[in-house]
């Protein structure tokens, strides 16, 4: 059964509070794959206003747009430009469209690294490896202006020149002046010090941008 939107964004933070459980008690994002993809279609999915592919093991691709669109969904934990992501080229044929995500498990943000159709992203593929599989290098992805996210926002405060948004998966956006500031925590550290907002968690460990920027909406909400 198809999940609808809602089940979506709640499937999405769910999964997103797992894989910070998962960082905190030591486990290394290289070893959560499974997890960070499942967050990745689940993103793409909420982004595209689609579904997730309806087979087990789908070939191809993992999800379908609301605009009928084959999307093959990567999602990686990397956070340098080394590394490359991998394609079948067997299967590239029954894909419209390419979304690749890296989940920044420094601030525990989703970023899209590229959304396009799969003729551009095969532009960018290496030749053909031994395996069967092609790749596009990171270094070629991080290069490229991130996309604004297309997630609608559930709470919105204006401070100063600022603007702090909370979106419906739990990610936060700072503006100043109109323009997106990244990272936003130095920017939400200063502010929460400014209105006693506590950095730290009842574990002695740093808010992450997420907790930290959902906290400082919520104090600007009650001057």
């Amino acid at each position: 059964m198809a999940l609808t939107q809602m089940q979506i964004i709640q499937s999405l933070g769910e999964a997103m509070s797992w894989f910070e459980r998962e960082l905190q008690w030591g486990v290394p994002p290289t070893e959560l794959r499974h997890l960070s993809g499942r967050i990745g279609e689940l993103y793409a999915a909420l982004i595209t206003n689609g579904q997730m592919a309806t087979d087990v093991n789908q070939h191809g691709y993992d999800i379908v747009s609301s605009a009928g669109e084959r999307t093959s969904v990567k999602t990686t934990a990397m956070m340098g430009s080394s590394g490359h992501i991998s394609f079948n080229s067997n299967t590239l044929a029954k894909v419209d469209r390419v979304i690749i995500l890296r989940i920044n498990t420094d601030e525990m943000q989703i970023e899209t690294l590229m959304n396009e159709p799969v003729a551009k992203a095969i532009e960018l593929m290496g030749s053909l490896n031994s395996s069967g599989k092609v790749s596009i290098s990171l270094s070629k992805l991080i290069k490229q202006p991130k996309e604004r996210s297309e997630i609608l926002p559930i709470r919105m405060v204006r401070f100063e020149s600022y603007t702090i948004q909370e979106l419906e998966n739990g990610t936060i956006e700072v503006e100043a002046n109109g323009e997106v500031i990244s990272p936003a925590k130095p920017v939400l550290r200063e502010l929460a010090m400014r209105f006693n907002v506590g950095l730290l968690n009842s574990n002695g460990n740093p808010h992450n941008t997420r907790q930290l920027g959902s906290m400082v909406i919520s104090a600007l909400q009650n001057l």
